[in-house]
């Protein structure tokens, strides 16, 4: 039997909630499709930053190297360590582990609302592809005399031809699988070379190249400016995007808006050629406000761990727990709070297993 060895880390805030679902739910999937899962804890977050004077062990990636995958539920506590010192080990992970890919799907299920009056489970089924290791969050640059008149502040981007054509060439194989699964089977490239005449002139430059690799996949671009308009005007358009780390990272969160809200947003930090584990999470954060209440939805925390099924290679496995989100949703009869409901964390979640078990 076939054992996969998972590194929990749940963080801050809600996290300890959600990753508790996300385990459970991979749990009830081994069980009924016949591999297993082994998981470990750690405690690494804020408070663990307080008692050790960092967010996680010296050795933490070596710690960490040995498992499959890492699920970590969420980061932050402002009133406790400032966000980027929390957000440190997050970022070192997918530096350390050339977790490259940042993966979101930007779905939206039957059964779910959105503010948007565009999105609906018909046109909004897209995924963003966004560069996670380099890019604009390179930390390069300083900070010289700051107090002073003369003040003043530098940050870098790092763009490097492996980095960009290694996520550009990721998001054309993409949509050539989801091609194959009846979508579009196009590449929009999210850029701003207009104004970024370095960067991302030199970004539009390698997608090119590698587009041409690609002659049975349609390709376009979008400054990211029009591509957030459209993304809310008419979000049928889009099947892959392929983006930057700044611009990914922003785009994603109008994409969770589209889908429903944070509660439906996961992601994933692939490294694709498995060298190293992957990392899956939902993108809501530590929501401190409603910590500890078994209030927060579950949902993005499971679709992570999908995700990390996916990553396995798991395929029937993540196509079932996928079903039982669907049936769930659209059944409406459990709905947690920011769906207009007052179904509780554990209860959407022994939803999700149950509908896992009846198929």
């Amino acid at each position: 039997m076939k054992t996969y060895r998972i590194a929990f880390i749940p963080g801050d805030g809600v996290g300890p909630e959600v990753a508790l679902e996300a385990r459970l739910a991979l749990e009830a999937c081994a069980r009924k499709f016949s591999f297993a899962v082994e998981g470990e804890t750690f405690g690494w977050n804020c408070d663990y930053y307080l008692a050790h004077g960092r967010m996680m062990p010296e050795d933490g990636l070596e710690v960490l190297r040995s498992f499959d995958a890492v699920f970590l539920g969420s980061v932050g506590d402002p009133a406790k360590v400032p966000d980027h010192i929390s957000l440190g080990p997050l970022l070192a992970i997918r530096q350390g582990f050339c977790q490259y890919v940042n993966l979101r799907p930007i779905r939206m299920l039957e059964g779910v609302s959105s503010p948007v009056t565009t999105a609906t489970p018909q046109t909004v089924d897209f995924v963003v592809v966004r560069e996670n290791t380099e890019g604009e969050y390179s930390h390069l640059g300083g900070i010289f005399s700051p107090d002073e008149p003369h003040g003043f502040a530098t940050q870098m981007a790092v763009f490097s031809r492996k980095g960009c054509e290694r996520v550009i060439r990721y998001a054309f194989e993409l949509a050539r699988k989801r091609k194959a699964q009846g979508h579009m089977g196009r590449v929009t490239n999210c850029t701003k070379s207009n104004a970024l005449n370095y960067s991302m002139v030199f970004w539009d430059k390698i997608f090119r190249e590698v587009a041409l690799q690609y002659p049975d996949i349609e390709n376009d671009y979008l400054l990211v400016d029009a591509l957030t308009m459209f993304m809310v005007s008419k979000p049928q358009r889009f099947d892959v995007i392929v983006a930057s780390n700044l611009f990914g990272d922003i785009i994603t969160d109008l994409g969770s808006v589209l889908q429903g809200g944070m509660g439906f947003a996961a992601g994933a930090n692939l490294n694709p050629e498995k060298e190293f584990p992957s990392m899956f999470e939902p993108i809501h954060g530590s929501a401190l406000d409603i910590a500890g209440k078994g209030v927060v939805n579950p949902l993005a925390s499971i679709e992570s761990a999908r995700m990390m099924l996916e990553h396995f290679g798991e395929e029937e496995a993540a196509r079932a727990l996928l079903a039982a989100e669907q049936e769930v949703l659209a059944k409406g009869m459990v709905r947690t709070r920011d769906m207009g409901g007052s179904s509780s964390t554990q209860e959407m979640g022994a939803a999700v297993r149950a509908a896992l078990q009846a198929q």
